[in-house]
């Protein structure tokens, strides 16, 4: 009688980059940008995902702004506007499918997709570890990564016959493009993302941040209203400083407002 085989699974990669995703059979999922299967998913695939994402951001604080009638609220409405649109442009575009075919028959074997990683942060960086064997026998320039205000993708060429690549869109805040670089070490890849700012990031992406947010959401968003307010906290919670001075303005006349009986509170 002959063994049976066993199947094996590959992870499917996330939308809007970080690590993880579904388990399937391999050879039964395809990329629908690149037409590769998961072990071959592109950086293009990511970075294309989380443009969507945005887009979609972008479109709902739209239609959150023609229903507005309070100034105030407008005012913080079109900031947010303005910052999903620099954040748009700031993402770099997908690259065409010839492109990407070209890309992948120059570096030969099969590729990769890293899915486990470490991290950690000081004060001015974002320190992401990357372990494979043997990376430090590799001559540097087969350890590239490029860096956008709030991307990063790490390319390893031919490490045992095989092209390991890593991709992160949507950083949770912006990096300093000049400020970030890569250290090979023993075993080890280690990716320093420059800080913008000097604060605590409590994950790496928004992806992450907002999952996180769904699990502890415990109140009910069906009121419109209520829409409204979780966004202005997810805006505060986001924003720079100008952002929080324009929402604690609004928040402070509103409140004297309702207490001189004026107008009920809508913030």
């Amino acid at each position: 009688m002959r063994p049976r085989r066993r199947r094996r699974y590959t992870s499917v990669p996330l939308r809007g980059g970080g690590a993880g995703g579904r388990k399937v059979p391999e050879g039964l999922w395809s990329c629908r940008l690149c037409s590769g299967s998961a072990a071959q998913h592109c950086a293009a695939c990511d970075m294309a995902a989380a443009r969507e994402e945005l887009q979609k951001d972008l479109e709902e604080v739209k239609e959150l702004l023609a229903k507005a009638t309070r100034k105030r609220l407008r005012d913080v409405l079109m900031m947010e506007k303005h910052k999903l649109e620099l954040e748009i442009k700031n993402q770099p575009l997908p690259k065409p499918k010839d492109v990407i075919e070209e890309e992948k028959s120059s570096l030969g074997g099969y590729t990769v997709k890293i899915n486990n990683y470490g991290w950690d942060q000081s004060d001015k960086f974002i320190k992401i570890y990357v372990s494979l064997n043997g990376v430090q026998k590799l001559p540097a320039e087969n350890v590239q990564v490029n860096f956008t205000e709030r991307s990063f993708d790490l390319l390893v060429k031919n490490l045992n016959g095989k092209n390991y690549t890593m991709t992160f869109n949507n950083l949770l805040k912006p990096i300093s493009v000049e400020g970030s670089s890569r250290k090979i070490k023993t075993d080890t890849v280690l990716v320093m993302c420059k800080k913008k700012r000097e604060e605590k990031w409590e994950c790496l992406t928004q992806v992450e941040k907002e999952s996180k947010e769904k699990e502890k959401a415990a109140y009910d968003t069906s009121d419109p209203s209520e829409g409204l307010m979780n966004l202005l906290k997810k805006m505060y919670a986001e924003g720079d400083d100008e952002m929080k001075r324009t929402i604690n303005k609004a928040w402070v006349e509103s409140r004297e407002k309702q207490s001189k009986g004026d107008i009920p509170m809508d913030i």
